[in-house]
């Protein structure tokens, strides 16, 4: 049966693909029109979305730093708007019950703000998918977006607590003080792992085991366990490896989430149609959290694209309407209503996303007039001063591009790196470089490359590169531009958008070390 869901997902998935649409719409399509043939969700199906989100956020928190959720402009929002959207939203749906409206009008006080309050959350695992895939994870965006669903996570717990009634036990001060303790053991057994397949094991065993199922045998969240031991690998040298090792397979596991919300739903006409309507609240929603964020001296860039990644209801709602379903306070109905409802704002989210630098370039003027005129550290101007050289992303290419040019060329070369760690890494080093994103529409504007006479792009991520360049060929930019790619039909698309030239990671990657060889045997 899974390999039927898992095929129809694929077909779904290359042919939204085709489109020039994520393809996690096309897994959500799967699962309604196997859905509408009669199938519907397994066991075995369940337990594999059930890993996919726990290795997710396990990876969630291998990028998160404590000092991150403490910030007034992660927590605050957080806060306000969980607050805010859950009186509005259910406002919103006692007055549709006023208009006889099915569904909504069995609706009494209590149930609508427990359903307006699983609208208020906003989907772990598709904000990550959109910014992992535009290789935002590392922006102040992204990490502000992540800090406000970590923080969401939090009153999931509080809710869950709550409302079950399961609250920690015994287990859990143990748990909590043992953690701590074993962590120099935890790094240990992380470095001893090295680099082979014993990695990824090693990262499925701490999610699963000692995060997901421990917290559970103590009474807490699992998911809000795999979250915290991620969280507490996050300082080791090792964390990004860690990561990367498993994101092929957590990928896979996630299909099976998204499958998961189609077939699960019991759908109906009315079902469909309330969807359809919570799903006009979307706005109001996303204006919300536009508004928060800016109040906290965010730029508006910076709160558009926050915005835009929480534009969309979570998954978490269905786990609140099952527990309302379970007690009687809403129907099972409901279930079929928030599942459709997520599946669509998936749909209008993923393109918003898609474009959002384009968006944001159309209404910059009208969002300026309300931004604040005190800027966050991370959003400071940048000033290149006599610069000639300057190298986009200052990873293991970037930084050897930079030291080669500097032994010659010195005082003439900077690197920009949109990660703060990275950057405070090359400053105490001796190494000119400054923190930005160079996808920012904003940045070029703010930054004077008139004596800029060549841009080398060594982003890790292709559209990262893809995204800088379309925002240096319309700052102006006339200097020449090199970008490295992993694929030959990644260098085809550099060279149609009238790139100078393209390194190809892996393939000269021989040919430099080839030449290495020969200095070596032939001084």
């Amino acid at each position: 049966m899974e390999l039927i869901y898992f095929a129809t997902a694929f077909v779904c998935g290359f042919g939204i693909y085709q489109l020039k649409l994520p393809p996690l719409i096309g897994f959500l399509m799967a699962g309604f029109i196997l859905n509408l043939a009669g199938y519907k969700s397994t066991e075995l199906l369940e337990t594999i979305a059930s890993l996919g989100v726990t290795l997710l956020l396990f990876s969630i928190g291998l990028k998160l730093k404590v000092s991150n959720l403490i910030k007034p402009q992660v927590w605050a929002p957080a806060t306000l708007h969980i607050i805010l959207s859950s009186a509005l939203f259910s406002g919103f749906m006692l007055l549709l019950g006023i208009f006889a409206l099915p569904l909504f009008v069995d609706l009494s006080w209590q149930s609508a703000l427990l359903v307006g309050f699983a609208l208020s959350f906003s989907s772990t695992v598709f904000a990550v998918k959109v910014l992992e895939e535009r290789g935002e994870m590392a922006s102040l965006h992204g990490k502000i977006a992540i800090g406000i669903l970590v923080m969401q996570d939090v009153f999931a717990v509080i809710f869950l607590a709550v409302s079950t009634g399961k609250m920690p036990n015994i287990w859990a001060l143990g748990l909590l003080l043992a953690l701590p303790v074993f962590r120099p053991a935890m790094f240990w057994m992380l470095n001893r792992s090295k680099h082979g397949e014993l990695l990824p094991l090693f990262g499925f065993f701490f999610a699963l085991v000692v995060g997901y199922n421990a917290f559970e045998f103590a009474g807490l969240k699992g998911d809000l366990g795999a979250l915290i031991v991620g969280m507490m690998f996050a300082p080791h040298k090792k964390a990004g490896e860690l990561s990367k090792s498993l994101l092929s397979l957590k990928d896979i596991l996630l299909v099976g989430f998204f499958l998961s919300i189609g077939l699960s739903a019991d759908l109906t006409a009315h079902s469909f149609i309330a969807a359809l309507v919570l799903v006009l609240v979307i706005p109001i929603k996303t204006l919300l959290y536009y508004v928060l964020t800016n109040l906290f001296k965010l730029r508006a860039r910076t709160s558009l694209l926050t915005a835009f990644s929480l534009a969309n209801f979570s998954e978490f709602g269905l786990i609140v309407c099952a527990v309302a379903a379970s007690t009687g306070m809403v129907t099972s109905e409901w279930l079929a209503v928030i599942a459709i409802a997520v599946s669509i704002t998936f749909v209008i989210a993923s393109p918003l996303n898609k474009r959002s630098n384009e968006l944001y370039v159309k209404v910059e003027r009208f969002l300026l007039k309300f931004e604040s005129k005190t800027r966050l550290a991370e959003e400071l101007p940048v000033n290149l001063n006599d610069t000639k050289i300057v190298i986009f992303g200052m990873g293991r290419i970037g930084t050897g591009a930079y030291e080669t040019i500097n032994v010659t060329h010195p005082d003439v070369v900077a690197g920009i790196d949109i990660k703060p760690e990275v950057v405070e890494k090359h400053v105490k080093r001796g190494r000119r470089v400054l923190i930005a994103d160079a996808t920012d529409p904003d940045f070029w504007q703010r930054v004077n490359h008139s004596k800029v006479e060549m841009v080398m792009l060594a982003m890790p991520k292709h559209m990262q590169n893809i995204f800088a360049l379309e925002q240096l060929q319309a700052s102006g930019y006339k200097g020449q531009v090199t970008a490295i790619a992993n694929y030959p039909d990644q260098q085809k698309e550099l060279e149609d958008m009238g790139i100078d030239s393209t390194y190809n990671f892996y393939l000269e990657a021989g040919s430099g070390f080839a030449e290495h060889v020969k200095q070596t045997l032939f001084p």
